[in-house]
């Protein structure tokens, strides 16, 4: 790692001088330059609070699991919840649907909690969240994407599942919100009458898709689209502490995806359904613009790189021009040096301070701009009162195979963040998307990043991390082949 390192810091990376700044590649997450971190969020009242002295200890190495599912640090223990396919839904509804995904979780009272999850699936799949009545969205979208709703304990014990939501498509990530609902995205832009096939079976999508929906922890979902935050590949989304603001991701490219501001009209403060009642065209949504010293916008995230870290950005908005997109994406209604745009804006998750949004990788031909450095994973925090923007966790780009695929097989090489939680004492969870193993990671903005779990069973994603708020419990989501896992331990020791 130390050759490595001093090999990359001497390595200085071009950038035009429009942009007023040369970058200097770096591992790790480096050390700020200028500015600040933000500060780990203060404890809520009814949330734990770290034990005398506790400080930033390093988790310690992982343990293989016998079982070959999740290696874990010494002292923790997991128990699956749901798999794909193997646990059954309440009421004969069938089998518990494939790629598990985002996911919130709700405190139910007496140790019990709720989870509602996002699957991420196109139509026709082998397990797809069936149709029930009063769940569709979609009726063209067959054995597609959509939510369920999950009861389980600290335990892990599996109490039941159902389904909330139907007929949607790629229900990827999403965001819980401050009135405890869910609002879940879907990564896509399928039109009405575009045809869709899947293992010999086939059909046709009665309305548009691409857009966010609102989830009741009781299982009560409005399925219908939120169509004032628009139409496109929707990823991770934050509602900010006033309920007058949502920031969105969009998982994109040709051209890179944005990352969105939606303003509720004059008035209008968010609570339960409150958004599905909106006119398609309330509120304000714009598209984010860092501004350089110059005044000019940085045309893509991936020009900076750790020597960035802890720097804040100022920020402006640049409304979008027809967000339902019904003639042109929305990223292409804007020309390039107008927005900022990134490989894959993915994990979104807010504080009372401002709102992490994470990039998880830039570096293929066609993902990265020409002048730009390639990058392993980045995190960002936007700060609401200051309205700047600070890069407080960077993976640099790792060596790679002849393939050109990043080389990443153990625990102490990272890379492919995707999505994000905040802990119950401020630090970050982040869940791999990337080359090789995947982990989940704890991260301190601003510090170091450590594994906490690796997927022993193969090299699917983990995504959905979230804690739940007495810190007792940390649940995630294997992907593949559709695992929903409960996680318990020392987290104080570690996290406080």
């Amino acid at each position: 790692m130390s050759s490595r390192r001093t090999r990359l810091e001497q390595e200085l990376i071009y950038v035009p001088p429009s942009r007023r700044t040369i970058i200097a590649g770096g591992v790790g997450v480096g050390l700020a330059v200028a500015g600040g971190f933000p500060s780990l969020a203060q404890a809520h009242p009814n949330r734990p609070r770290p034990p005398a002295g506790a400080g930033h200890v390093p988790f310690p190495p992982l343990v293989d699991d016998p079982d070959g599912i999740l290696a874990l640090p010494e002292g923790f223990s997991y128990a699956v919840v749901t798999r794909a396919g193997v646990t059954r839904l309440n009421g004969g509804q069938g089998l518990t649907p494939a790629d598990h995904d985002g996911m919130a979780v709700y405190d139910a009272g007496r140790g019990r909690y709720t989870l509602i999850q996002n699957h991420e699936i196109d139509p026709g799949a082998e397990f797809g969240v069936p149709h029930i009545k009063g769940t569709v969205y979609d009726p063209g979208a067959v054995d597609a994407g959509g939510c369920t709703v999950i009861r389980t304990d600290r335990s892990g014990r599996n109490l039941g599942e159902f389904v909330a939501l139907s007929g949607t498509v790629g229900n990827c990530a999403g965001g819980p919100t401050p009135w405890g609902t869910w609002l879940t995205c879907e990564e896509t832009e399928d039109r009405a009458g575009d045809d869709w096939e899947e293992d010999g079976r086939s059909g046709v999508f009665q309305k548009d898709h691409g857009y966010v929906f609102e989830v009741w922890a009781d299982g009560s979902a409005d399925p219908r689209p939120i169509k004032c935050l628009g139409r496109y590949a929707h990823e991770a989304l934050a509602v900010d502490k006033d309920r007058t603001k949502i920031y969105l991701s969009e998982d994109a490219d040709e051209p890179n995806g944005l990352f969105y501001r939606w303003t509720a009209p004059r008035g209008v403060k968010l609570g339960p359904g409150v958004l599905t009642r909106l006119a398609p065209d309330a509120g304000v949504l714009a598209a984010m613009q860092i501004i350089m010293d110059d005044g000019s916008v940085l045309p893509d995230v991936a020009y900076l790189t750790s020597a960035q870290l802890g720097r804040p950005f100022p920020v402006r908005w640049i409304e979008v021009p027809e967000r339902d997109a019904q003639t042109t994406t929305v990223r292409e209604q804007f020309t390039d040096g107008q927005v900022t745009r990134g490989r894959k804006f993915e994990g979104v998750w807010g504080t009372d301070e401002g709102v992490y949004v994470v990039n998880s990788y830039a570096w293929d031909d066609g993902e990265l701009p020409a002048d730009a450095a390639p990058h392993d994973g980045m995190v960002w925090f936007y700060d609401y009162r200051a309205q700047t923007i600070q890069l407080v966790t960077y993976f640099p780009h790792q060596t790679t195979s002849e393939e050109g695929t990043p080389v990443k097989y153990n625990d102490l090489t990272f890379d492919g963040p995707d999505n994000v939680t905040v802990t119950p004492w401020g630090s970050l969870v982040l869940a791999e998307d990337g080359a090789g193993a995947s982990h989940v990671l704890s991260a301190i903005p601003g510090g170091p990043t450590y594994a906490i779990a690796r997927n022993q069973l193969n090299d699917s994603e983990f995504c959905g991390p979230t804690f739940t708020a007495d810190g007792k419990v940390l649940f995630v989501n294997m992907q593949d082949p559709g695992l929903t896992l409960a996680i318990t331990g020392p987290w104080e020791k570690y996290l406080g």
